[in-house]
């Protein structure tokens, strides 16, 4: 197996414990190489609240601290639609790099996993 196929082995596998609902969404993340994209997912609907991307931030030095305004910003969108508790899914990704900064935006940002 590729390390593209074990990722998607670890996501499939914490999907059948994550489940995101109206009041407390999942808070999905997509990391790629040079960006980071992150939505919010009400499960129960089967509809996306809100997504953001850094394609457009390019605030940081790298990409490790944008994912971090990222977090920040997504936190502020979130309390702006009265939603202050989500569930994380990363996608089978390691926590660790842009994955934790995120969160740890999120976290600051006043989000409450």
């Amino acid at each position: 197996m590729n390390k593209l196929q074990l990722r998607k082995k670890r996501a499939r596998r914490g999907r059948t414990k994550i489940f995101g609902t109206a009041s407390c969404p999942r808070l999905c993340i997509f990391r790629s190489l040079k960006y980071i994209y992150v939505q919010l997912i009400d499960d129960e609907k089967e509809k996306t609240v809100f997504s953001l991307d850094s394609r457009k931030m390019k605030d940081g030095k790298n990409i490790v601290e944008t994912a971090r305004k990222i977090g920040a910003e997504m936190a502020k969108m979130a309390q702006a639609k009265k939603i202050k508790q989500v569930v994380f899914d990363r996608h089978g990704y390691k926590y660790h790099g842009k994955v934790k900064a995120l969160a740890e935006g999120a976290r600051e940002g006043g989000l409450i996993f």
